[in-house]
């Protein structure tokens, strides 16, 4: 059981699809079938159940996650060796959904720290979960919960969430909206399993309803621009409002207590971090996400 069978069962568990697994690994299939086959002989039982779709099974499951702890020791070992030998503080790797609103405290930390690294990932929550626990990723900012065990976290912001809409659109006079009053809005919206799609079902759900969603798009800017265009209305964070006054957009108010959301930071419990991603955990926790500056 070398390293490489090991990475190489990862990326299959992770993409449930052999071929797709092979072209990122940028091996044969057939090879990379083998591999699998293999891993499977030597624990005396099968990882993926093979009826149709390859699919992770129960037991391929438990192995994952020792896998991903085992691997991301194994590189947390490897930067600290490299940070005690005096060869820099390296590289610190930030995950997001989006980073709209990142420039300002990036930009602060690069200042302060020109010879740091810092790799960007737009990533799900529960992506970013996964990869925190295989030390695959240093730093998370979610904007909802991220349900995986082993984390720590510090809230950087909880805010307003709320509608905006083009210049002229019939609720642009308005102060404030309710949810029926939605109900037959057409709403640019992100995919599903983002905060913004989360919430808006949510809130739609809770009053018996579900939103009519025109178009999906994977970026905050890029929803935002089609909201301008006159496409639809949609829901935006009231950081979003800072960031984006360029647009012809109108902001309405959303009346429910619960149209808000929640920016934490996490990381892995339990385990040293590296200096660079200590400093930035630190730099993002003391920025003044309100006002854009440190608090």
């Amino acid at each position: 059981m070398d390293l490489n069978t090991l990475t190489q069962f990862l990326a299959v568990a992770r993409l449930e699809h052999l071929s797709r697994a092979a072209e990122e690994l940028r091996v044969a299939q057939p090879s990379l079938s083998r591999s699998i086959a293999r891993l499977e002989a030597e624990l005396g039982a099968p990882l993926f159940d093979r009826g149709g779709r390859l699919r992770l099974n129960e037991a391929g499951r438990v192995f994952r996650g020792h896998v991903e702890r085992s691997l991301g020791e194994l590189e947390a070992g490897r930067r600290a060796v490299a940070e005690a030998a005096g060869r820099g503080l390296g590289t610190v790797r930030l995950a997001s959904e989006t980073f709209l609103a990142f420039s300002g405290p990036l930009a602060a930390f690069k200042r302060a720290h020109p010879e740091v690294e810092i790799e960007l990932h737009q990533l799900s929550a529960e992506e970013m979960g996964r990869r925190l626990r295989a030390r695959e990723i240093d730093l998370a900012v979610a904007s909802q919960p991220i349900a995986a065990a082993g984390l720590e976290s510090v809230l950087l912001l909880d805010e307003e969430v709320g509608l905006a809409v083009a210049l002229g659109h019939p609720l642009a006079t308005r102060a404030a909206v309710g949810i029926d009053d939605l109900a037959d809005q057409p709403f640019i919206a992100a995919r599903p399993g983002h905060w913004q799609r989360r919430l808006l079902e949510r809130l739609f759900a809770g009053r018996g309803l579900v939103p009519r969603i025109v178009c999906e798009g994977d970026e905050a800017g890029t929803i935002a621009e089609l909201i301008s265009a006159g496409l639809g209305i949609g829901l935006v964070p009231a950081i979003a409002r800072r960031t984006a006054t360029r647009l012809p957009l109108t902001w309405v108010a959303v009346d429910s207590p619960d149209c808000r959301r929640t920016l934490t930071l996490s990381w892995g419990a339990g385990g040293r971090l590296p200096t660079a991603a200590r400093l930035l955990r630190d730099a993002v926790a003391a920025w003044d996400w309100t006002g854009g500056g440190r608090a």
